[in-house]
């Protein structure tokens, strides 16, 4: 059905105020869409629909509403609500849930929670921000490598509901440790006889509680994995992340990556519900320093001033090396963005490493060359035959675009790499600091040509 059509349905319900008939309603459609749903009401309208919701749903539907409409719901129940909804979610949503709430609010939830689960969520919250352990689950299946077959269906029959999945089945040895993997397929078409030590995989592939959750999305990646397990120093499983946290941490990773190549600084909230004050923040330093960082520009057109404007050469030197220069400029500047894009994903995916500098500088300089090759041609038709410039300034200015082309491709491909070997985010590299550098570069080589030909 339409999602207009369904909206409309359940508002009239709501306005009608037909209980029974919006549960049964509500039952029909997943747990998203009630959450998109309740984005939709005012506070109050959202309390009583989201109190009509049956018990094994609310959770659910919790889980997938945004961090403002939970806190203005935290705000509005009680007590005994708080720690039956906070009780049955996942460790993982009701921790990621507690990061974004005020200090206040956050410690009322705790304080209504039951103690096993106030000790397990303490537990999470001490994880550094961004680590495997911050974003794992503690709902997995662990079974003894000592059971058979039909010892394990059994517990997966009596624990599997409370499972963050059961696809995957962790086997442990006698001190706890962390020994083999166990499709769930593979499980049930074996005997019931079998052991589990008998068909479990022992090349599995596992994290640490404080690897970087960025190295944990690509490890998951490499290897095609729908969870995989968390284990502390002693190897024993501590947790697990699956896909759908893996999902939310390559969406995180993306956005803040596009928002550095922008130059800003990346945003916790999203874009409609940041301030106006956290925007301007965010971009001001960047954009400060992009402008300090343009003044070298100024600077070498000002040093190369007698050049332009000497008026023995004006008329046919000056005029035609000041109309080329935003030409130059910004062909060195969109040459160099690309290859940064390029290495830069490549890194992103574990394609490329800085150890993989001298093969990206053989590639970027063969390409660099055959492209400015390329525009080096055209742009001499353009200066020769369009502005019919004097043959020598159509080459100086076709040199200096081949000069700055190969160098702003070297120095795009090449950045990011060396920002990577030193430990930094390699977005940072990329437009629009790689622009800057781009611009600088190619004013030099042009006024430096134009000087040594022309003069």
């Amino acid at each position: 059905m339409d999602w207009e059509v369904q909206k409309q349905r359940l508002d009239t319900l709501v306005a009608s105020e037909k209980r029974s008939e919006l549960r049964g309603a509500l039952r029909m459609l997943n747990s998203v869409d009630i959450a998109q749903y309740l984005s939709t009401l005012d506070t109050e309208q959202m309390l009583k629909v989201f109190r009509i919701l049956p018990t094994d749903m609310s959770s659910d539907v919790f889980s997938y509403m945004d961090d403002e409409q939970r806190e203005k719901l935290i705000s509005s129940i009680g007590d005994a609500e708080i720690c039956r909804l906070v009780d049955d979610m996942f460790i993982d949503d009701a921790v990621d849930f507690l990061e974004e709430l005020p200090n206040e609010l956050v410690k009322r939830v705790l304080e209504n929670v039951s103690p096993e689960t106030r000790t397990v969520i303490n537990r999470f919250l001490s994880y550094p921000e961004n680590s495997a352990g911050s974003i794992m689950t503690i709902e997995m299946c662990l079974l003894p490598c000592t059971y058979t077959v039909s010892e394990a269906m059994k517990e997966i029959r009596r624990t599997g509901l409370d499972k963050e999945t059961i696809n995957t089945l962790y086997v442990v040895n006698e001190a706890g440790k962390l020994v083999g993997i166990l499709a769930l397929r593979r499980l049930i078409t074996a005997s019931d006889e079998t052991l589990l030590s008998d068909i479990m995989d022992v090349s599995f592939v596992s994290v640490g509680t404080l690897e970087d959750q960025e190295s944990v999305a690509e490890t998951v990646r490499k290897y095609d994995l729908l969870a995989v397990p968390v284990i502390d120093k002693e190897g024993r499983p501590v947790g697990i992340i699956t896909a759908d946290d893996i999902l939310d941490v390559m969406q995180q990773e993306a956005t803040e990556d596009i928002e550095m190549m922008s130059a800003l600084t990346p945003s916790e909230d999203a874009y409609m519900k940041t301030g106006i004050l956290t925007l301007v923040k965010n971009r001001l330093p960047w954009l400060v320093i992009m402008l300090i960082c343009s003044i070298f520009t100024g600077f070498i057109i000002s040093h190369y001033e007698g050049l332009l404007t000497d008026t023995a050469i004006v008329g046919t030197i000056g005029i035609a090396l000041t109309a080329c220069i935003p030409m130059i400029m910004d062909t060195g500047g969109n040459c160099g963005q690309q290859s940064s894009t390029l290495v830069i994903r490549g890194l992103a995916t574990g394609e490329i490493a800085p150890k993989d500098a001298l093969k990206v500088l053989w590639k970027e300089a063969r390409v660099a060359v055959l492209v400015a090759v390329v525009l080096s041609v055209v742009c001499f038709g353009i200066q020769f035959v369009i502005f019919q410039r004097e043959l020598n300034v159509a080459l100086t200015i076709s040199c200096a675009m081949l000069c700055a082309v190969v160098l702003s491709k070297v120095i795009g491909g090449l950045l990011p790499l060396g920002a990577k070997a030193l430990k930094l985010d390699p977005a940072l590299t990329a437009s629009p600091l790689i622009t800057t550098i781009a611009d600088t570069c190619s004013l030099l080589i042009l006024f430096a040509l134009a000087t040594a030909v022309l003069l």
